[in-house]
């Protein structure tokens, strides 16, 4: 019962349905569309998996695995510290405004379903979502291997859902998409498991790129 309880709370926890506004970033996705840098099923394989690689196994995912321990052995400084470190590698003012909104909301969200530990996280400058998704996982006794898949599974259904939006893209071909890259996590996962401390982190030139141009983009559905 315990087990299956945690599964449905990473389900909640991963589901687009989460009222914290994923749903309205495109993390510089819309500007590579305008750009024509993103232009078919190919072409959005390519650039999401290139983000996937070398920014989300490259930063976030071995500091939400840092987070989670810090979590769970209540070691505060060190929570404080991988926070900022995460908000530090985001590389674009819109980016940092991401984070920090969508983990602002989920500290709100939480509090709500009795989980006060995150009250004071709505309304921390240096707040990410990785951070606050972190807590719930401990606390809600979710297996850390499988809450570090399920979270790169919301970032990257999102992204999928922004490429079936703005190329446009089928549904059918949104579903492939899906498919071909999520076959990716698992072992990706493993591999920013091992990554040291001192080797975290990873540049995207072209989502930097795209994320700044976005700020200035005259027209847009997308706040990143």
């Amino acid at each position: 019962m315990g087990t299956e309880l945690s599964l449905l709370r990473l389900l909640q926890l991963v589901s687009p349905g989460l009222p914290i506004g994923m749903y309205s970033y495109s993390q510089g996705l819309e500007r590579a569309v305008d750009d024509g840098w993103v232009n078919s099923a190919e072409a959005a394989h390519e650039w999401i998996s290139g983000v996937l690689q070398h920014s989300m196994m490259r930063v976030d995912v071995p500091i939400l695995l840092r987070l989670s321990e810090a979590w769970r052995n209540l070691d505060h400084a060190a929570v404080q510290q991988w926070s900022k470190t995460l908000c530090a590698c985001r590389e674009t003012s819109e980016l940092r405004a991401e984070d920090r909104q969508t983990g602002q909301a989920l500290a709100k969200l939480l509090v709500k379903l009795d989980l006060p530990e995150a009250e004071a996280w709505q309304r921390q400058a240096d707040a990410t979502l990785a951070t606050v998704f972190s807590l719930a996982a401990v606390r809600w006794g979710i297996d850390l291997r499988h809450a570090t898949i399920g979270y790169v599974w919301g970032w990257l259904e999102n992204q999928v859902l922004c490429a079936v939006k703005l190329v446009p893209l089928g549904q059918v071909a949104g579903q492939q998409l899906l498919q071909a890259l999520a076959a990716q996590i698992p072992a990706q996962v493993d591999g920013a498991a091992a990554i040291s401390d001192d080797d975290i982190g990873g540049s995207a030139f072209g989502l930097a790129l795209a994320s700044s141009r976005h700020e200035a983009q005259y027209s847009r559905l997308f706040r990143s």
